[in-house]
């Protein structure tokens, strides 16, 4: 029982790990412009000019004038501010040439900034500001005071700022317990469908974290603790969004996309067809581009077809064939296997690097061609052999010169061929027709081809057994062929000949009338069940005395056993009482006649919470008088004995 059961746990991870996962979203071209274009508007102060410039610097874009920027940075600069400071030191990194000024007091502000006291986010732009200007800071205490901190502010942006303060200390520092946080951030990324990986707190948080992750695993040449699969979902999730809300968000974009194009660890492999996943005798080629998730060419990559198989009869035609790089495109002569029309399953590995990942992928490609119609004949064969059959041969395109007569002692037969034009090869479309069409009325018939165990196509119409598919409408048919397939680059409609069909005239429609689908339906009238007759007057009234007769009973007990009225107390809450009673039996009387279950039941509940509280104050009252009454007896009886 053991082996079995280790033998389809085998079978189940080799079937988990073919169905890899690939990424199903990246920047294309027209994405990265797009991205450029959101990150390079005009600058309204100096955030928006960090986001910019050190965004465009992540795509490898300077900003078009960097003396203005320069010029920009100095003149809004607040050296009194931590944020401003670091806003404008980060983006001079990416100018050429840009030096912010620094005095004595911006570099006490920025060290005192450092301690336990501060937020993550105040220590993370005051390292990234002494960073950038070149000043020294003690690391060690930096990651003393981070640790402090994350303990207070457990927040998912708060850990990625202190990875981001992280990256930017010394390697000597103890940062393993900041390495340490990216496991901890990766298990509360949500998991949506198995596709995609994000925090609650957005595309923006989700796109950091990558970056951050990275940044601090090349500082620390330490892998991050994030398998594959995880990657390949951030990636999906990162590049799913192609329109960006903020600033904030295409700036965060494009640092992960930088971060994941240039790693030491990972790189995302996008394989995409140049152009459609198709090749013909005329287009023999396969072009296929391998680039990164920033749509740059992966040019020093080897690419291999592993296996080419087709999708009908599984049977594999290629296997370990290169591509060859050309102009930043990888190619495959397809054809030179000679593949015949079809779909075929590429399995293409990526080597070459060992950071690729997702570097396993499938392609669907087609094989598509040009089909040609052969050995068409046409003949009407009579049903009782006393006539010969004489055949007509028609070659495609031409139209029949005759037109061929059928009545119902006679059907009309059609039989061809269809080949590969490149290969002679039999073809068997998957949409192949006969169409009749009556030129007078309009009408169409429409019948499928059918081929044989030889792949001849052949078609037979008996008139005498079709003819209610005609409405024995007797005429002059014009003959299609139709010939159609996802394969075929010349599809087919093709007038062969006209056929005259002859029915029984007592079996024709008195009047021929073009069918159409758009013409006016007869209005639907709804007939609705009568009521049914009332019972008669005398009927009703003796039922009404007898549902009244329990009442009438009922005052008749009461006046022979003598109700005691006199001891009816007349206050506030049982005089509200009993109308409140009264009431509810009015209701029922209502509800029978005008109101509906939904309407009563409103009433009800306003109704019968009065006379609920009503009643309960009336019989605490009651109780309070029969206690007081019961003690004056005991009273009066002790006083009596004594």
């Amino acid at each position: 029982m053991a082996q079995p059961r280790l033998l389809c746990l085998v079978l189940l991870a080799l079937a988990v790990s073919a169905q890899a996962l690939t990424p199903s979203h990246h920047l294309t071209a027209s994405d990265v412009a797009r991205l450029e274009a959101r990150l390079g508007q005009p600058f309204t102060d100096l955030q928006s000019a960090y986001f910019s410039i050190v965004g465009l610097s992540k795509l490898g874009v300077t900003v078009a004038d960097a003396d203005d920027a320069c010029r920009f940075l100095t003149s809004n600069l607040d050296p009194t501010n931590i944020e401003s400071l670091f806003f404008a030191a980060e983006s001079s990194q990416a100018l050429s040439g840009c030096e912010i000024p620094v005095s004595n007091e911006t570099r006490d502000l920025l060290l005192a900034a450092v301690s336990e006291d501060s937020t993550v986010s105040q220590i993370y732009q005051a390292v990234g500001a002494l960073s950038a200007l070149g000043l020294p800071l003690a690391s060690q205490e930096v990651v003393s005071a981070l640790s402090a901190r994350i303990t207070k502010e457990d927040s998912v942006l708060g850990i990625i700022n202190a990875l981001q303060t992280a990256a930017r200390l010394s390697q000597q520092a103890e940062l393993g317990s900041i390495l340490e946080e990216i496991e901890d951030l990766a298990a509360r990324l949500d998991d949506l469908g198995g596709l995609f990986l994000q925090f609650e707190e957005g595309l923006e948080a989700t796109a950091l974290f990558v970056s951050s992750a990275y940044a601090l695993s090349d500082h620390m040449d330490m892998e991050p603790p994030l398998k594959e699969d995880q990657v390949i979902q951030l990636v999906n999730s990162i590049f799913s969004k192609k329109s960006w809300d903020s600033l904030s968000e295409a700036f965060s974009v494009a640092c992960a996309a930088a971060a994941l194009s240039n790693n030491r660890f990972h790189v995302p492999v996008i394989v995409s067809a140049q152009g459609p996943a198709t090749v013909s005798h005329s287009q023999p080629v396969l072009q296929l581009q391998v680039t990164d998730v920033l749509c740059q060419p992966l040019v020093s990559a080897s690419v291999l077809v592993e296996s080419a198989s087709s999708v009908a009869s599984k049977s594999v035609i290629l296997s370990k064939a290169p591509f060859a790089l050309r102009d930043g495109v990888f190619e495959l002569n397809f054809m030179d296997s000679q593949p015949a029309s079809g779909y075929y399953q590429f399995a293409v590995a990526v080597t070459g690097d060992s950071r690729l990942i997702a570097n396993h992928v499938e392609l669907k490609v087609k094989v598509s061609t040009e089909v040609a119609i052969t050995n068409m004949d046409l003949s009407v064969v009579d049903k009782d052999q006393s006539i010969g059959t004489k055949t007509t041969r028609v070659d495609y395109p031409s139209k029949a010169k005759n037109s061929f007569i059928a009545d119902s002692h006679q059907n009309f037969a059609m039989s061809f061929q269809l080949v590969d034009v490149n290969t002679g090869v039999e073809l068997t479309p998957h949409q192949v027709f006969v169409r009749l069409h009556n030129q007078k009325t309009g009408q169409e018939v429409v019948f499928v081809a059918e081929p044989d165990n030889k792949n001849v196509y052949k078609f037979e119409l008996d008139t005498a057994e079709r003819k209610s598919e005609f409405d024995s409408m007797s005429g002059t048919y014009a003959l299609y062929l139709m010939v159609g397939d996802a394969t075929l680059q010349n599809p087919i409609l093709w007038n062969v000949a006209d056929v005259v069909l002859r029915f029984l005239e007592e079996e024709a429609p008195a009047t021929i009338q073009p069918k159409t689908l758009y013409v006016p339906k007869p209005e639907i009238k709804h007939l609705f069940r009568e009521p049914e007759k009332r019972p008669p007057t005398v009927v009703s009234n003796t039922f009404t005395a007898l549902v009244l007769s329990p009442f009438l009973l009922l005052l008749i007990l009461w006046f022979k056993l003598g109700a005691n009225i006199a001891n009816l107390s007349l206050s506030p809450s049982t005089v509200l009482f009993h109308l409140g009673h009264a009431a509810m039996l009015g209701l029922m009387y209502v509800y029978w006649t005008h109101l509906d279950m939904f309407q009563t039941l409103k009433y009800l509940a306003i109704i019968g919470s009065l006379t609920f509280l009503a009643g309960n104050r009336m019989l605490a009252q009651k109780a309070v008088k029969r206690i007081a009454a019961e003690q004056s007896s005991r009273l009066a009886k002790y006083r009596s004995l004594r």
